[in-house]
């Protein structure tokens, strides 16, 4: 499987959106989350064919940047964990334009949990795939325009986006991250508490 995935990262036969241009405006609506503790292992990661170098802290510290940098923003009452394993990266090198430029590629296997539960929220890990973000510079490869800490900055940034939309549709399909309306209300996508009442003399 995983050979199979870079096989497919050094045809570019797959897609990828910009990770950060969405992080100046209000998150998307997760109900009642707040990232706790965002752990993050690289100890089995598998570096692809024709890749730079990452070494195991560099995988791990940019993955939990771009993790904080998206879910920091959530304000819910309710405590979540993010277990994160890196399980394969491509860093490309200058390729040959428009024929064999390789994309960067980043696969990371994902769990969440449930603080106050304190199970998983999914039994099996979500495996999240993503590659460098088309653009301007797609057409010959990152490799020529970024060095590796960029390629990999910008790779978690897109990992950071989809274990965002995976988060919104487990909460649409599973009920994820449901507020407690006990305790507050959910306003737009920050847990704030219910206002006291006024004093009326």
């Amino acid at each position: 499987m995983m050979r199979l995935m870079f096989g497919l990262v050094l045809l570019g036969l797959l897609g990828a959106c910009g990770g950060v241009a969405d992080l100046e405006e209000a998150p998307v609506p997760l109900g009642d989350f707040r990232l706790e503790h965002n752990i993050v292992v690289a100890s089995k990661a598998t570096k692809g064919p024709l890749s730079r170098d990452a070494s195991e802290e560099q995988l791990v510290e940019t993955v939990k940047v771009a993790m904080a940098q998206r879910f920091g923003r959530y304000e819910g009452a309710s405590r979540y964990h993010f277990g994160i394993s890196v399980e394969g990266y491509v860093l490309a090198q200058p390729g040959v334009p428009l024929v064999l430029a390789p994309k960067s590629a980043l696969i990371l296997n994902v769990t969440v949990w449930d603080d106050a539960a304190g199970a998983k929220l999914n039994d099996e890990p979500k495996q999240i795939t993503v590659l460098e973000t088309f653009g301007a510079g797609s057409v010959i490869g990152s490799g020529f325009t970024l060095n590796a800490q960029e390629q990999l900055d910008q790779l978690s940034q897109n990992a950071a986006k989809a274990v965002e939309r995976y988060l919104v549709k487990q909460q649409a399909e599973e009920g994820w991250f449901v507020p407690d309306p006990v305790d507050g209300t959910v306003i737009g996508t920050l847990t704030r508490p219910l206002p006291e009442p006024a004093v009326v003399n």
